[in-house]
């Protein structure tokens, strides 16, 4: 049966695990092709060995040749086992796999303390989550909608309360998507958007009614004055 060769993808950790459990324990050299000293004559066991280990090893190559890219197999063409072309990429690329760990540690940091601020609008603070969340998910951390949607609801500013009951109430998060998320959110926060306009344009009529009061009661007041002081002023 054909294996299925898994494509190198730079996450060494997991793609090393996997080529090693599904491949490598059936063909890859560990110890190196064994070879006979100067003058030693081999029996047919030690030769019949010595063959099988070659074919191993050159089986192990052809998996590793088409698990590379062209750019890394100009790299380790010169390796003339499997074994050494294995400890090269292991020398290579587990270090780089220890810089992703830590990056992607920082990133769920800054994942799990963001919170939506006050006068953010809602696409704001959607961009900036799911920014995180795709550089998580490049790192090699895909936690998928449920994660990000329950982090949304509970990182939103108070005003939103009473809407994250009801979606938590009436929706099934385990399969509302981010987009659905989104678009619910939104058309909610157009709805605050509405109310606060309306009751601005309010206060506003209300404002300008009272001021037209206030002087039409000055000039009346005024024009009591001046009738008053005629009265009292004698010729």
């Amino acid at each position: 049966m054909q294996l299925a060769i898994l494509k190198f993808d730079g996450h060494y950790d997991h793609w090393t695990m996997l080529m090693e459990n599904f491949v490598f324990k059936r063909v890859l050299v560990e110890n190196g092709i064994p070879t006979a000293a100067k003058g030693v004559v081999l029996t047919y066991a030690q030769r019949k060995n010595i063959e099988d280990q070659k074919l191993k090893d050159l089986e192990a190559k052809n998996y590793l040749f088409q698990a590379l890219d062209c750019s890394i197999l100009e790299t380790i063409i010169n390796k003339d086992t499997s074994k050494h072309i294995w400890d090269s990429l292991k020398q290579k690329y587990q270090g780089s796999t220890r810089v992703k760990r830590a990056h992607l540690q920082a990133l769920w940091t800054e994942f799990e303390i963001l919170r939506m601020k006050a006068g953010e609008s809602m696409n704001e603070y959607f961009s900036w989550t799911l920014t995180i969340a795709n550089k998580m998910k490049a790192n090699g951390e895909n936690k998928g909608d449920v994660v990000v949607v329950e982090k949304i609801l509970r990182s939103l500013t108070p005003k939103f309360d009473y809407v994250v009951c009801s979606i938590e109430e009436y929706k099934d998060l385990d399969t509302l998507t981010i987009d659905e998320l989104q678009s619910s959110l939104l058309v909610h926060e157009q709805c605050m958007s509405s109310h606060v306009e309306e009751e601005h344009a309010l206060k506003i009529t209300h404002g300008e009614q009272s001021g037209e009061g206030v002087e039409v009661v000055a000039a009346l007041e005024e024009e009591d004055g001046d009738e008053t002081d005629k009265t009292s002023i004698r010729p």
